[in-house]
């Protein structure tokens, strides 16, 4: 059972998920490294890497899938536990660490770039699906290398979903209309950044968890589009137009191929049509939602997290908040991308 305080490894630890990952790492006290590529950073990711640092993050320079320099790494600085947040193109070079990891033969528990849905169970259509096969075959390899592991499947972030999504960072729920899928009455589970990186952590010090896919369901945020959409009016107190987006706009949008937005569309054509997070129990042997495993630990509601948002809103200029929010419908659902 690996200790607190031990050494992590956080690789994506700029990303979006990876940054809440890495912020709980610091304050449950482990000493936290931080890999970050070699190269050109951009500034948003300078100032994202200055407030870790802050924290006290160890920033470590290197590429991921350099094995002879990520062997060096694990070996030299002790690592006991890597947390992989990478995405896109990245997903692959976790093969390379893995291979890194088994030859040192001292790291206590790997945690690829999961962090969204179950692939296993989870069908997108193309684009998405590519993206989802590839987690499929570090997920082989990382069962074929014996390297101790556990997948984090955590669902949902707690914001309101669009499908033509840029980035979730600072997105707000809308202002003007929402968008329904379907009918809006598949229901999906939403999880806080906050406790995505809280439960992290409690997973890695927990020998339950132990080659097992941890799955983040939360009941209190077991919601669908039609429900987020009556909560969001309740905060703002205005009722809003609803827009039907049907499944054959998602399967559209998708087949355009534009990236990231046409991924982004195929995982919503597959949460919010077809059910992907709610169409399969929870009975196998390697299966195990987190709330069972810490019931005095309670999920941030997404009703607190909108109460956020009505303050980020009452911080705008006036002119800002009764303009066309454009930016608003984006889709802040990249768990289930990242």
């Amino acid at each position: 059972m690996v200790q607190m305080g031990n050494r992590l490894l956080i690789i994506g630890a700029t990303g979006f998920i990876g940054r809440f990952v890495t912020e709980s790492s610091l304050a449950t006290g482990h000493t936290t490294y931080v890999l970050v590529r070699s190269g050109t950073v951009s500034p948003s990711k300078v100032k994202t890497i200055r407030a870790l640092q802050d924290k006290g993050a160890i920033i470590l320079h290197g590429s991921l899938n350099d094995r002879p320099f990520m062997e060096r790494i694990l070996r030299d600085v002790q690592i006991d536990v890597v947390i992989s947040a990478v995405g896109g193109s990245s997903i692959l070079e976790q093969l390379a660490l893995v291979d890194a990891i088994k030859a040192v033969g001292t790291v206590k528990r790997f945690l690829p770039s999961e962090f969204g849905h179950d692939v296993d169970r989870a069908d997108p259509v193309e684009p998405g699906l590519t993206m989802y096969n590839e987690k499929r075959r570090v997920r082989r390899y990382v069962e074929a290398a014996g390297i101790p592991y556990t997948h984090i499947c955590c669902n949902s972030i707690a914001a309101w979903p669009y499908h033509d999504n840029t980035h979730p960072a600072d997105v707000l729920p809308p202002l003007d209309r929402f968008h329904i899928y379907g009918d809006g009455s598949i229901k999906a589970y939403f999880v806080a950044g906050t406790d995505i990186g809280k439960f992290t952590m409690k997973a890695i010090d927990d020998s339950r968890t132990l080659n097992k896919r941890v799955h983040f369901r939360p009941s209190c945020n077991f919601l669908n589009i039609n429900e987020l959409a009556s909560l969001w009016e309740k905060k703002l107190g205005k009722t809003l137009p609803r827009v039907t987006v049907t499944e054959d706009d998602l399967i559209t949008a998708a087949e355009e191929n534009c990236i990231p937005q046409s991924i982004v569309a195929s995982f919503t054509h597959d949460i919010f049509i077809k059910g992907c997070q709610v169409n399969f129990s929870l009975d196998g042997p390697s299966d195990i939602e987190v709330s069972s495993l810490y019931p005095d630990i309670p999920f941030r509601t997404v009703d607190e997290c909108f109460n956020d948002y009505i303050g980020e809103l009452q911080e705008q200029p006036a002119e800002e908040m009764n303009a066309p929010n454009s930016m608003v419908e984006m889709l802040a659902i990249t768990a289930t991308c990242g």
